[in-house]
């Protein structure tokens, strides 16, 4: 017969399972590690240990859901997902840039000569590359926002502290805070 930590601390009994169980706020027990789902499509808790194809569906699963929690690995592995969902927009971007950048560089400041202004190739790439990080910035915005808010849900700190990323500094100290690990007083704001 194997020991099933998860069973133990979720029965809720006190003295049995985790120290501490049935014990603070609500009723739930904060001893131990925090509960986590014990299926990938329990979306009602944070899937600790989750695998990047899992932290991508429960993503966008989770599109505008900010209760509950995420855990660090459905977090981090949906912000590599953005990132490189984002790779080839900003290189198409940057092309063009760079190209009417440098048309516009060696242009003739006297007007002398029949290339005065940037390609058209270098415009329709910039074009592109704008338009498509546009559209999936768009797509991503809630689902960022909502799995960032639950992720600090899971530290035990409240989703309004996302808001200080607005600030100058405060992108910096959201981004530590999003490395902090689970805590089992998190728990509070589960669904």
């Amino acid at each position: 017969m194997s020991y099933d930590a998860n069973a133990a601390y979720n029965s809720g009994a006190p003295g049995q399972g985790v120290p501490g169980a049935g014990q603070g706020y609500g009723g739930q027990g904060f001893g131990g590690a925090p509960r986590g789902a014990a299926s990938p499509d329990d979306l009602s808790l944070p899937l600790y240990g989750a695998s990047f194809g899992q932290a991508v569906k429960r993503f966008f699963k989770n599109y505008v859901n900010f209760k509950g929690r995420a855990s660090r690995s459905e977090y981090w592995f949906a912000a590599l997902f953005v990132a490189l969902l984002m790779i080839i927009p900003v290189i198409l971007y940057s092309i063009g840039l760079v190209g009417m950048l440098t048309s516009l560089a060696t242009a003739d400041p006297y007007g002398m000569s029949a290339s005065a202004g940037p390609s058209g190739g270098s415009i329709a790439m910039a074009a592109i590359g704008g338009i498509l990080l546009g559209i999936i910035g768009l797509a991503v915005l809630l689902p960022q926002l909502a799995i960032a808010w639950r992720r600090l849900h899971d530290a035990n700190f409240s989703g309004l502290l996302y808001l200080i990323s607005l600030t100058g500094i405060g992108g910096i100290v959201v981004f530590v805070l999003m490395m902090m690990p689970s805590k089992p007083e998190g728990q509070r704001f589960d669904a």
